[in-house]
C-alpha cells in the first residue's frame, strides 16, 4: 500500500469514491441529512490550497482517501468554534478493500504530518451513527471531546468530536 498526496486531477474520482464509501450510512439517517452529508463529502472544499488530500493506493488504484485541514480553518461552516489543531475529515475507504488497514494507514499519515508540523494535537468529527469509524478512532487513542460536538441538521444526529494529544 502506498500513502501519498492526491493529484489535482484525481479529486473528482476521490469525491465520487467518498460518496460510494459513505453510502452504507444512507439508511442510518433521514433523507435530508443524507443529502447534506453527500453534498459535504463531494464538495470542492478539498481543493483549497490550505488542505491536504491524502490517498491510499493499492496496485496502482486509489482505494481510500482522507482530508487534513489546518488549524484555524472554518472546517464546519460556523458550526464549531475555530479549532487550534489540524482536523481529519472525509476519511473514506472503498468498500471492496475494507479490513486491509487502509483507514488506519491514512489516519496514521495525518497524525505523522501533524506531529512533524509541531502540533500538540489532532482532531476529527464523525457522525454518531458511524460506529466502526468511532471504534477505530478510539483504538488509535482518540478521546471524546463532547464540548465540540454539534448537530448540523437539527434532526437528532450528533457529530461527535474526538481529539488525540500528540
Amino acid at each position: 500500500m502506498i500513502i501519498r498526496e492526491a493529484k489535482e486531477e484525481e479529486l473528482s474520482f476521490i469525491r465520487m469514491q467518498r460518496v460510494k464509501a459513505y453510502r452504507e450510512h444512507e439508511r442510518s439517517v433521514n433523507e435530508e441529512h443524507w443529502q447534506g452529508l453527500k453534498q459535504a463529502i463531494s464538495s470542492e472544499i478539498d481543493a483549497d490550497e490550505k488542505v491536504e488530500v491524502i490517498v491510499a493506493e493499492i496496485d496502482g488504484q486509489i482505494v481510500g482517501s482522507v482530508v487534513l485541514f489546518p488549524p484555524k480553518m472554518d472546517v464546519y461552516e460556523g458550526l464549531v468554534t475555530e479549532l487550534d489543531n489540524p482536523e481529519i475529515r472525509m476519511l473514506a475507504v472503498d468498500p471492496d478493500v475494507r479490513g486491509r488497514g487502509v483507514a488506519k494507514a491514512l489516519i496514521q499519515k495525518c497524525i505523522e504530518k501533524a506531529k512533524n508540523a509541531g502540533h500538540q494535537a489532532i482532531g476529527l468529527h464523525t457522525g454518531d451513527f458511524m460506529h466502526q469509524a468511532i471504534a477505530l478512532y478510539q483504538r488509535l487513542g482518540f478521546e471524546r471531546q463532547p464540548s465540540a460536538d454539534f448537530e448540523p441538521a437539527n434532526d437528532g444526529v450528533i457529530v461527535k468530536a474526538f481529539r488525540l494529544t500528540l
